[in-house]
């Protein structure tokens, strides 16, 4: 196999080093999908990105997202981080838009600029779906929490933007710090589930100009928690604006995540709910950490 030049950059990151670090992979179109495989094992980071050609095919630029264990439809941080390499180093030039073909389709990426160079990247993903919903007494033991912890103005529910995830509504921050994952019981769960992972949120937050901060549980992709979940948070804002969560049915949202695991990360969400449909965006800035070959 030929080298390969990547890239990694953290994404959902306001400072070098917080986020969620991800390696971008470019014409990447000669390695199977045994090879791709093999490389986000050793790599080891939550996903790896590759991007299969620097042509455009139906408007967009193939995509593949691996994690160390199995490909992906779909996720967030990839894409974003991915975009984000695509104007760098293959566009080289600034433009408003690019669209990722994806296993799951085509995710479009606006990217705004400050003094010529990408500021904030946004992803406009999948109108939400909304699935089963679980009892309380379901989740709470699973995740080292009591029953009054949980705010029960809203449902315990599976939904998805591209991928399914189980969203937990809480009182305060303090039950969030408090989690502690059973993980008997959490695999125990997902074998009956669409979903396999979990978002826990509240309204309390370690930064006073933040919104909501959140958790999210993968241990089914076998990442403990992870430090910034754009698929996640996408179905965080369907959700928000599905039960009014604020109040109204829509958002402008900054969401902090990653405190607990030393990678504070900042995510910027915006959804609305018209009588129609629901639009749902996520966004945050990306940085460059560094560049090689593999070999």
């Amino acid at each position: 196999m030929p080298s390969l030049p990547f890239y990694i950059v953290d994404v959902f990151a306001e400072t070098k080093y917080a986020g969620n670090q991800l390696a971008v992979f470019t014409h990447a179109e000669a390695l199977s999908t045994a090879e791709m495989q093999q490389i986000a094992k050793e790599m080891n980071y939550s996903e790896t990105t590759f991007i299969l050609s620097s042509e455009l095919r139906s408007g967009g630029y193939d995509v593949r997202i691996f994690t160390p264990n199995q490909e992906l439809p779909f996720a967030g941080h990839p894409t974003l981080g991915t975009a984000f390499i695509l104007q760098q180093e293959i566009i080289k030039q600034p433009v408003e838009t690019i669209v990722l073909n994806l296993k799951a389709g085509q995710i479009p990426v606006s990217i705004f600029y400050e003094n010529g160079l990408a500021n904030v990247l946004w992803m406009q993903q999948r109108s939400p779906i909304f699935g089963q919903t679980f009892a309380a007494e379901a989740i709470t033991p699973m995740l080292n929490l009591d029953t009054t912890d949980i705010d029960l103005r809203f449902p315990i529910q599976d939904v998805s933007t591209g991928v399914p995830f189980i969203i937990v509504p809480l009182k305060t921050h303090q039950a969030l710090k408090r989690i502690k994952v059973n993980k008997d019981r959490y695999f125990a769960l997902i074998e009956k589930t669409q979903a396999k992972d979990i978002l826990v949120f509240c309204p309390e937050t370690y930064d006073p100009e933040n919104h909501l901060s959140v958790r999210v549980f993968a241990d089914s992709l076998g990442i403990p928690e992870d430090p910034a979940t754009g698929s996640a948070n996408g179905c965080l804002a369907g959700y928000l604006v599905q039960y009014l969560y604020a109040g109204k049915p829509s958002i402008d949202l900054r969401v902090e995540q990653g405190h607990e695991i030393g990678r504070p990360s900042l995510l910027l969400l915006k959804a609305t709910k018209t009588v129609a449909n629901m639009q749902v965006s996520v966004g945050g800035r990306v940085i460059l950490v560094a560049r090689g070959e593999f070999v």
